[in-house]
């Protein structure tokens, strides 16, 4: 497994995050098996949050057992210091561990939400509490939608962040505007050294209406082969790109894995011929709209 440094932290991670967006909506035995698979296949960092409803219960059971071998990050959606704090205290408990590599301040993807995580009293102070406690090592920040490029320049201006993650993949990079905002952030995180990590690499679009949903993830993911190899081709051909986090649905999350044990098997014309020509490629945050 292709492994990048965590900006500043330092941390040798492997390129692939495991998301557990999903894991709590499936039983501890298959948790286990996807846990699992991840280690055998040399994924070395973890991603959860605290509102991915029993997922760090899922993950919690392995923590005794591989804490010191993972880089291990949830998230906190709350916007106040108190509530932060309790959220914080209780992934630790429900993760069965006494520290977080990285806590992330959650889906803050607009300038509202930011001011409410950065104000006196807002969720930002606990998290710097918690790291002057020891109890975490690195401070992040996580947002979705189309504004989170431009909204997590800010954050980097108001506070030097450790780490962002933040969608990208195809589609979202043919938007001029958001190509625009994400080409700035990736500047000023090279500047300071913070790491850039992505999420909704293999998201197609939007579930449609009617559409019967075949994977545990709130878009629809793709999951033909040739086309999750090109998805992660186009993200991790981005150097300063640390990592991706996985689609949440444990039955994809193999796949993927392969995908990223094959980069650089596919060039960079192969993978945008594949992904330039697919009908219904959408941003998974409006209306579908086809760039093919």
């Amino acid at each position: 497994m292709l492994t990048r440094k965590v900006g500043r932290l330092g941390h040798e991670s492997s390129v692939v995050m495991f998301g557990a967006a999903s894991l709590g909506n499936v039983t501890q035995e298959e948790a286990d098996a996807s846990i699992a698979h991840a280690l055998e296949n040399g994924v070395n960092h973890f991603d959860t949050a605290a509102s991915y409803g029993d997922a760090e219960l899922r993950m919690g059971p392995w923590m005794p057992k591989i804490r010191k071998q993972i880089f291990l990050a949830t998230k906190t959606g709350e916007r106040t210091k108190d509530k932060a704090k309790a959220e914080i205290h209780r992934s630790l408990e429900r993760l069965q561990t006494d520290y977080l590599d990285l806590i992330q301040l959650h889906a803050v993807g607009d300038l509202s939400e930011l001011d409410a995580c950065t104000r006196s009293g807002g969720a930002l102070e606990a998290l710097l509490e918690a790291r002057d406690e020891g109890l975490v090592g690195a401070i992040g920040i996580t947002g979705h939608g189309h504004g989170a490029p431009a909204t997590h320049l800010e954050a980097l201006r108001r506070f030097p962040f450790d780490t962002v993650l933040l969608p990208l993949n195809y589609y979202l990079y043919s938007l001029p505007e958001y190509r625009e905002g994400f080409d700035r952030l990736l500047e000023e995180a090279g500047r300071q050294n913070t790491a850039v990590r992505v999420i909704k690499a293999v998201a197609k679009g939007p579930w449609a209406p009617d559409q019967q949903r075949d994977f545990a993830t709130w878009y629809e993911p793709f999951h033909q082969q040739e086309v999750l190899d090109a998805c992660v081709h186009f993200v991790l051909s981005f150097p300063s790109v640390v990592g991706f986090a996985t689609a949440g649905d444990v039955h994809l999350f193999p796949k993927i894995v392969d995908a990223a044990q094959r980069f650089g098997s596919m060039t960079d014309e192969e993978a945008r011929r594949i992904l330039s020509g697919i009908s219904g490629y959408a941003s998974p945050f409006d209306a579908p709209t086809s760039i093919a």
